[in-house]
């Protein structure tokens, strides 16, 4: 019988394959120097957050905070990396697939190096907050408690975010199981904003009998579980610990069981991957309707690549139904509960152009085709733009038929789809230089959340950047809305569209004389290390 490995071997694979992708690389040294920054901030200030019912000396206060603020960051484990981080595939299970390594030792073997990336240490630190309001409110037994709580909490982070994400892609190997198993999930996501908007009107209503019902719920599910136990053992129920413990390893246990049932097949995706043919019927209706009607020149041949790309490649699909259910529902669930959709709107079409923050890494070592063929830079830009808007603008355009529908309004659809364009357009002038500067290699997986070593927070923080300088640089639109809203109606669309070509036309300038010169650069980056 072949000896197993222990734990730690995976540890330092995934450290070791996290330096050697920072080697020799600058620009994702500075990325990764600023995503641990980040988790710095996000540490510092859960931690904050979370200690202030303890120093305050509120039991109140810590059974509202601590079982929602745990189930917000289960969660968030779930969720996020699907939009903005991916999942880290630095130790990609096929990459195992020739070892003779036992179901069990791989699973606790990626198990506990997921524990050392930076989200999951800054988790732990800022969930620490909860162990210090439960050493104040409860003494050392609910230290104790709370602290065991948040100990498993972070294993229920890990194994929720690696099971559900490793099934998800096992399921987009099938063409027509990639639609549905992409739509199902993004509904799911989806649900989580009524549950907020829920939140946000209880706490303006200050209502805060039916918050303690619900943190009480949640505190005997698994979300919340782990997170309560030091409240247990401050209000004299030490009884509930062992019950809550029990709840959430079944829960842990329940994770872990599916994704081994998932790691098989996901440790066999690249060879599954490899023989399949693509038919007729992987053509999208974008690209039907399109592709006769495009341009026999080498920007119509591109346009084309990339709108049949954009329907066919998991990732790609991926980010456009994610992108999708939240542009859909942000400014419209804020239309409804009576708010204003402005500020949402410029977000929303800030977030359309994220996508496309790494598009060359979807490409990977397949772009050296494009630079043998000698695609100058400002056909390779425009005509990924354009293949990105095809599919982007009718959903923008949805999006503000619907906030003038339910705002029982039609009168400011065109207003409300002007600064849709325009925050796309400003976002689109940021994005594009910076998925040049700043491209980085994709790992070969199937799993379309896949990011490599360090890519994560890389990622995160390109998002961010685009989120913030578009929102920021359209606000002059926003202002003439609120101040001239009568004169706005019938110059937003115009004016809007102005400002998203003005502020196009200036960043793919940007971005194709960036990429005349950096070519080769570009293929190193966005090439899978070996």
């Amino acid at each position: 019988m072949t000896a197993q490995p222990g734990v730690w071997p995976f540890v330092r694979l995934k450290l070791r394959l996290t330096a050697n992708g920072l080697r020799g690389r600058p620009a994702r040294i500075t990325l990764f120097v600023l995503g641990v920054l980040a988790a710095g901030f996000f540490a510092i200030t859960g931690y904050a957050i979370f200690a202030i019912p303890g120093v305050a000396g509120s039991e109140r206060a810590a059974g509202l905070l601590l079982p929602l603020g745990g189930a917000a960051l289960v969660i968030g484990w779930l969720f996020l990396p699907l939009i903005f981080f991916g999942v880290d595939e630095s130790l990609d299970p096929a990459r195992f697939a020739l070892l003779p390594l036992r179901r069990r030792t791989l699973i606790t073997g990626l198990s506990i190096a997921a524990l050392a990336g930076l989200p999951a240490l800054a988790t732990l630190a800022a969930t620490a907050g909860m162990v210090d309001t439960a050493a104040r409110l409860g003494g050392p037994g609910a230290a104790v408690a709370q602290l065991a709580g948040v100990l498993l909490g972070l294993i229920l982070c890990v194994a929720v975010s690696r099971s559900v994400t490793s099934a998800f892609a096992t399921a987009l190997r099938s063409r027509r199981s990639r639609d549905l198993a992409a739509v199902a999930l993004a509904l799911i996501a989806a649900a989580v904003g009524p549950l907020q908007l829920a939140a946000l009107a209880g706490a303006e209503r200050a209502d805060w009998d039916t918050f303690a019902t619900i943190a009480d719920v949640i505190g005997w599910t698994p979300l919340g579980s782990p997170y309560s136990m030091g409240l247990d053992v401050v209000e004299g129920r030490a009884w509930a610990v062992p019950l809550k413990l029990l709840i959430s390893a079944a829960a842990v246990g329940g994770l872990l069981w599916w994704w081994s049932t998932t790691l098989e097949s996901a440790m066999l995706g690249a060879a599954s991957e490899g023989g399949r043919r693509g038919g007729a019927t992987d053509r999208s209706p974008v690209d039907l309707l399109l592709f006769r009607r495009l341009p026999r020149t080498r920007f119509g041949a591109l346009v084309a690549r990339e709108v049949r790309y954009w329907w066919r490649e998991t990732r790609r699909r991926a980010s456009l139904i994610t992108f999708s259910m939240a542009g859909l529902f942000l400014p419209v669930s804020l239309t409804i509960s009576a708010g204003s959709p402005g500020s949402m709107v410029i977000f929303v079409g800030s977030l359309a152009a994220i996508a496309l923050a790494n598009q060359f890494g979807f490409d990977g070592s397949a772009y050296a085709a494009n630079i043998t063929a000698g695609v100058p830079g400002r056909v390779e830009v425009h005509s990924r733009a354009a293949a990105h808007a095809i599919y982007t603008l009718p959903l923008l355009f949805t999006i503000a038929v619907l906030v003038g529908a339910l705002s029982a309004n039609p009168g400011r659809v065109p207003s409300t789809f002007g600064l849709l364009v325009a925050a796309y357009g400003v976002g689109l002038g940021l994005v594009l230089p910076l998925s040049i500067r700043a491209a980085y290699a994709l790992p070969n997986s199937s799993n379309p959340f896949a990011m490599s070593s360090g890519g994560g927070p890389a990622k995160g923080l390109l998002a961010l950047a685009v989120l913030v300088g578009a929102v920021v640089i359209s606000l002059p639109l926003q202002i003439i809305a609120l101040v001239a809203s009568s004169v706005w109606l019938w110059i937003g669309l115009p004016v809007g569209i102005a400002y998203a070509a003005a502020a196009y036309l200036i960043g793919s300038g940007v971005a194709a004389d960036l990429l005349d010169r950096r070519m080769p650069e570009l293929l190193a980056a966005v090439t899978p290390a070996r």
